[in-house]
């Protein structure tokens, strides 16, 4: 399900005091992005953060879920269901500015602490030439 022009603009105004935001469009939905870091997943009309083990209670404790991800069928297996890192926002929320803001600041700091915790990708060796020099 695309996300509309009109709740992309709804959320680049929410957060606009966080400064330097863009939304890419991405497998139907947009992320979030705060300079070079993801924290944030629009699916559908609704905007998840990212969270991990130092931040998930706040949304447990809302009584909120992850997003969904529902992986392709498999070997005429239906297709199973994959929580992601991103947890739907309290409605409320965007009534709080302030605590909005907060919760986007420990998104972003989560986005950072995944980032950080993710091994760099090693170049693929080089395949030796089997071409002799003469």
């Amino acid at each position: 399900m695309a996300v509309s022009g009109e709740y992309k603009a709804f959320v680049m105004e929410v957060l606009e005091p966080l400064g330097d935001i863009r939304i890419r469009n991405m497998f139907g939905g947009a992320g979030v992005y705060y300079r070079d870091l993801m924290f944030g997943l629009i699916a559908g009309e609704t905007l998840h953060f990212k969270a991990d083990d130092l931040n998930k209670h706040v949304y447990e404790d809302e009584g909120m879920a992850p997003f969904l991800y529902e992986a392709p069928p498999k070997d005429g297996k239906p297709g199973r269901k994959i929580a992601m890192s991103y947890w739907e926002l309290p409605d409320r929320l965007y009534d709080e500015p302030d605590e909005l803001m907060e919760w986007a600041k420990e998104a972003i700091e989560a986005a950072a602490r995944s980032k950080k915790a993710k091994p760099k990708r090693k170049a693929a060796p080089k395949k030796k030439s089997t071409a002799t020099k003469k």
